[in-house]
């Protein structure tokens, strides 16, 4: 196994690690606490797999972006890319194949912290409980999207060799995959975790919101457990509220839109949870969401534009949200000539949400070319969402819900209709609303598409069912078989109890 090893940069907070070239393995490598933090560090390390390589133009996290229907592309190189938003992707396709065996990479070095640390001794138990909350809470993370993903999957909790009894393992009921997802959840946030962790580690705000998210799904399709689990995320989302409104300085929204894409801000406040980015190691992969050969960076006319927003989606922000203004919210129409020059109209509006200026300029002020951005993966706005959203299937709005929602759009400079105006049905979509404006690219619309089997529809402003609703970026429909993604061919190849393919893929 390759040892990670740990960089602290002076003023960076970011939990980095590079390889070492030891030759250690497992059975001579766990033995001193050092170790222990090295192997969580290559946990953290490997989910850097969200950006990587999906071929010419084109980033691994785009899988759960093209098929929304809220983006489009303005390159035609990748076939896969293509396929993605032309809804033909199949098991060959590069960016199913990436997101398996980068998911199945942080499990299976998850499950050697858990299996190798419990031994290490002499070491502070605290420290102890915590490195292996934390790989629990990273492995849970990894599962929950398995099986969002692909539904039934394999289940794997133990290091794997080819002389494993379970090597070649068959899918698990999905039932069972949130079962394990559950309880490593419920023993990280039983781990000593601190509130918030400006490191970048994993923080009991993490854990308590993930759990809010796990409950809200298993609450809907496919597993519909309906009102128990809607009060179980409600509750969950409270915690952090609760947290939240008696330590604001911690734990809250910023107060503008850049706060959120500013790299200073990494790990704090809003962003509850984030992967990792330092070019030392390795830089922020957002990079496909530039304009196509359009001169908003350093760089000068580059960028590759393979996700870019659809008019449709962009037109369908309310008048004067705050969202939807130019370099103010989440979009951009006009920029500075290489990142720092004179202004000049990009001819359609851009993804803004991303953007990190430092790096890459702004005007008069050219970039420092050293993009350490994160990618956000909770935000508390999300959190604030989702109390409200499960909280209302609870029987409707009660005070705090609709104050989430108020605070969602106070931000966006929106009016909110009293509580007693909505009923159960406009709060609810109210809520969805909100959710994909607020979180767009963001890789969480797929996902919540997937839950409520509910597509927002950009002309109407309502929402469709799933299995029917046309993906205005291509023209093309949702079907059955777009509900779970295909089993990478590769691996089908290679596990011949991997069978059969999901419904509706060769």
């Amino acid at each position: 196994m390759g040892l990670m090893l740990l960089i602290f940069n002076t003023g960076c907070t970011d939990f980095l690690s590079e390889k070492d070239p030891s030759n250690l393995t497992p059975d001579s490598f766990y033995t001193i606490p050092d170790h222990a933090e090295a192997a969580l560090a290559s946990v953290y390390a490997d989910m850097r797999f969200f950006g990587g390589d999906g071929g010419i133009f084109s980033s691994t996290w785009q899988l759960l972006e093209a098929p929304t229907g809220t983006s489009t592309t303005e390159t035609a190189q990748n076939s896969d890319l293509n396929n993605l938003y032309g809804l033909i992707y199949d098991g060959r396709t590069q960016h199913v194949i990436n997101w398996w065996n980068g998911l199945y990479k942080v499990i299976a070095q998850a499950n050697m912290v858990l299996d190798k640390v419990p031994a290490i001794t002499p070491m502070d138990e605290n420290q102890k409980k915590k490195i292996l909350g934390e790989a629990r809470f990273l492995r849970a993370w990894a599962y929950f999207y398995a099986v969002r993903l692909w539904g039934n999957i394999p289940l794997i909790t133990l290091p794997q060799t080819a002389t494993s009894e379970d090597f070649m393992p068959a899918p698990a009921p999905q039932e069972q995959v949130y079962e394990l997802i559950l309880e490593d959840l419920l023993v990280a946030e039983n781990a000593g975790l601190t509130w918030m962790d400006p490191s970048g580690r994993a923080s009991l705000a993490a854990v308590k919101s993930q759990l809010a998210k796990v409950y809200l799904t298993m609450a809907g399709h496919p597993l519909n457990k309906g009102n128990q689990y809607y009060q179980l995320a409600a509750n969950k989302a409270q915690e952090v509220i609760d947290y939240a409104n008696g330590n604001p300085s911690s734990i809250g929204l910023f107060p503008t839109y850049n706060d959120l894409h500013d790299e200073t801000n990494g790990n704090r406040l809003e962003h509850l949870f984030m992967i990792q980015y330092n070019v030392i190691v390795a830089g922020n992969p957002m990079n496909n969401m530039f304009p196509n050969f359009k001169p908003v960076t350093f760089q000068g006319p580059s960028g590759t534009g393979s996700t870019v927003p659809t008019i449709e989606f962009y037109n369908s922000y309310e008048p004067g949200d705050k969202r939807a203004v130019n370099q103010e919210g989440f979009f951009y129409t006009s920029y500075y000539t290489n990142g720092s020059g004179e202004p000049f109209d990009l001819g359609a509006p851009y993804i803004f949400k991303h953007f990190n200026k430092a790096a890459l300029g702004t005007f008069g002020v050219p970039g420092n070319r050293a993009n350490n951005l994160n990618v956000p993966l909770i935000r508390y706005a999300d959190v604030l969402l989702m109390y409200a959203e499960a909280q209302n299937e609870l029987g409707g709005p009660n005070a705090l819900a609709h104050e989430s929602l108020k605070k969602i759009r106070d931000r966006a400079g929106l009016p909110t209709p009293g509580l007693g105006e909505f009923t159960i049905n406009t709060f609810r979509e109210a809520v969805w609303r909100e959710r994909w404006h607020e979180l767009c690219y963001e890789q969480i619309t797929w996902f919540d598409m997937l839950r409520l089997r509910k597509v927002y529809n950009e002309l109407t402003n309502g929402f469709d069912d799933f299995v029917g609703h046309t993906n205005l970026s291509s023209n093309q429909a949702l079907r059955e078989m777009h509900l779970l993604m295909p089993y990478p061919l590769p691996e089908m190849q290679n596990n011949p109890n991997l069978l059969p393919q999901n419904p509706g893929y060769p």
